[in-house]
């Protein structure tokens, strides 16, 4: 992704490995410090995950598959597949609703199987973790091709949450075609709801919008059926955390009600995601597991002052609060899924995946 530094721009990916060490970009500290964070084994890779210092589907998935590569080089010789075996769990139980997350720990730990000794599980994980990355910036790039296709010149766009590419390896989902449109010179503003509890909208989508200098403007979260019920949202687009057979999305809490608002004011709604996204073994959305974070997300806010990043209690003393990381919101409100294979309806959807997947062609 395009990064500022002083009066230079650098280009980097949210994660990568470099030898034993993880590297990401430590997301709890922008947009007021760009900070480059370093997980030196497996346990704090792990940490980095729970703690959302790296977040977003593709992008965790892509850390665990690094963090299995990275424990794979730390092992024991001795009972090595017994501790792999240790890892992965390690691993699947740091976010529960994101599918890449899975999906890519399946990866690594399958294409370490295939290894006669030590030695060549070690480089095949790490191979592995490599290829899922790369193929990570690839899939989104194609989104954002296909995506651009349904962003017209003038188009005023609505996103929620972060689907960038601090949400991927790079360039993202739902900010994929943003990217691309903005590539061609189309004139397009972007409305960002800020995305509260932990404001991942205000926080990390504006700034990427500003890196690439493409037009915006942050609004709180309900301010967006105003904006559609005075016509000033022509499209929405949104990440996925995990979609289902029957074609329901997981996606950052509020997602719901945007998709809900768009439908009733004729928007065309539209979920961005990889097909490693699609979790095939949940049926029907409501079986969905949903992560329920500290309340202190809500009780309390970050900010910055002349002391550096602050964390204030906004709440009162005596209250407690709820705080689902996430929603689903059913296939019946959305206009199509932008994949890296193209764009899907919700009909032709629920006949590739419904029963069984099938392979697309492009």
């Amino acid at each position: 992704m395009r990064v500022k530094i002083g009066k230079k721009v650098k280009d980097y990916r949210t994660v990568w490995i470099k030898g034993h060490i993880v590297r990401m970009i430590d997301q709890t500290k922008l947009p007021h410090k760009f900070q480059i964070y370093n997980c030196p084994n497996f346990e704090e890779t792990a940490d980095a995950i729970r703690n959302m210092i790296v977040r977003g589907a593709p992008a965790i998935g892509a850390t665990a598959a690094y963090g299995m590569a990275q424990a794979a080089l730390e092992g024991p010789e001795i009972q090595f597949n017994k501790y792999m075996k240790k890892v992965a769990e390690t691993f699947t139980k740091t976010r529960p609703t994101a599918y890449n997350l899975f999906w890519a720990i399946s990866r690594v730990y399958e294409a370490m199987e295939k290894g006669k000794n030590v030695k060549e599980k070690i480089q095949l994980a790490y191979e592995e973790a490599k290829k899922i990355a790369d193929e990570d910036v690839e899939k989104c790039k194609k989104i954002g091709k296909y995506g651009k296709r349904r962003i017209k010149e003038g188009y005023r766009i609505l996103t929620h949450c972060n689907a960038g590419a601090l949400a991927t390896v790079d360039y993202g989902t739902a900010l994929a075609p943003i990217r691309f449109a903005h590539y061609d010179n189309k004139k397009i503003f972007v409305y960002v709801d800020e995305t509260r509890p932990r404001c991942q909208g205000s926080k990390l989508t504006a700034w990427e919008l500003e890196q690439e200098d493409i037009p915006h403007t942050i609004i709180v979260d309900n301010a967006a059926g105003y904006y559609m019920q005075n016509g000033e949202i022509d499209v929405c687009i949104v990440g996925a955390d995990r979609v289902v057979a029957d074609g329901s999305v997981a996606n950052k809490i509020g997602t719901y009600e945007k998709a809900v608002l768009a439908k009733e004011n004729k928007i065309p709604f539209y979920v961005a995601l990889p097909l490693s996204t699609i979790d095939l073994s949940i049926k029907s959305g409501n079986e969905i597991p949903i992560e329920e974070r500290s309340d202190e997300e809500v009780t309390h806010i970050w900010g910055l002052s002349e002391e550096g990043l602050k964390k204030v209690r906004i709440a009162s003393e005596g209250s407690c609060a709820n705080n689902p990381a996430f929603d689903v919101t059913p296939a019946k409100y959305i206009r199509a899924y932008i994949t890296e294979k193209g764009i899907i309806s919700p009909e032709r959807f629920k006949k590739l995946f419904h029963v069984k997947k099938k392979k697309l062609k492009e």
